[in-house]
């Protein structure tokens, strides 16, 4: 793929007439930007919110930013389609987790729920849900803790989590630099979830 990728590019590089509007520089960042656009599948799909509130639960191995993910994403959701977002730690396994997503929210500006009550990501998750319906929240977003794929149990509690909130997105995020793992880990987490970005 990558080598598709390269040849592609540099084909359309070599001998392309340099707008006069861009450097030379800036027409190279155009065509990789364009070709990375192709290789993506060409066409922004929306994300979609279906329920009062409509959950969305972002997964993924641990160290991959899924707690930074959460917080810009609550900033584009609350700024660009003006819901009301509400951010839930939902990380009761790594030291410090919701302290992070506390401090992302407040930087943000963005409400973070205290989920120091429940003690598990299942009772959170049911807390959660009540708490935003309570308050009008329209948008849940749930930073779940980091696993491997190959750890049952922590699956599992993908899997529940999924019977309890219904979310209207599943997110599976990855770090760049995985590289060629991202893909068998993104498989393997879809094999437990139905993933949908």
């Amino acid at each position: 793929m990558v080598k598709d990728f390269t040849r592609r590019v540099r084909e359309r590089a070599v001998g392309q007439e340099v707008l006069s509007s861009l450097s030379p520089g800036q027409q190279v960042t155009k065509i990789v930007h364009d070709e990375m656009t192709r290789l993506l599948g060409g066409e922004v799909r929306p994300l979609k919110f279906k329920g009062f509130p409509a959950p969305v639960l972002l997964v993924g191995l641990q160290g991959t930013g899924k707690t930074t993910t959460c917080a810009k994403l609550g900033v584009f959701v609350k700024g660009k389609l003006g819901k009301h977002v509400l951010l839930v730690p939902a990380d009761v396994a790594r030291p410090a987790a919701r302290e992070q997503l506390e401090q992302l929210g407040s930087q943000a500006g963005l409400p973070v729920l205290d989920t120091r009550p429940w003690g598990s990501a299942p009772e959170i998750a049911r807390g959660a849900l009540i708490e935003a319906r309570r308050k009008g929240f329209e948008i849940l977003l749930f930073d779940t803790a980091g696993r491997l794929h190959v750890d049952d149990e922590l699956m599992a509690e993908l899997t529940e989590l999924h019977g309890i909130l219904n979310p209207s997105e599943v997110l599976f995020v990855a770090d760049a630099m995985t590289g060629q793992d991202a893909v068998r880990s993104a498989q393997a987490f879809a094999e437990r979830l139905p993933l949908t970005a």
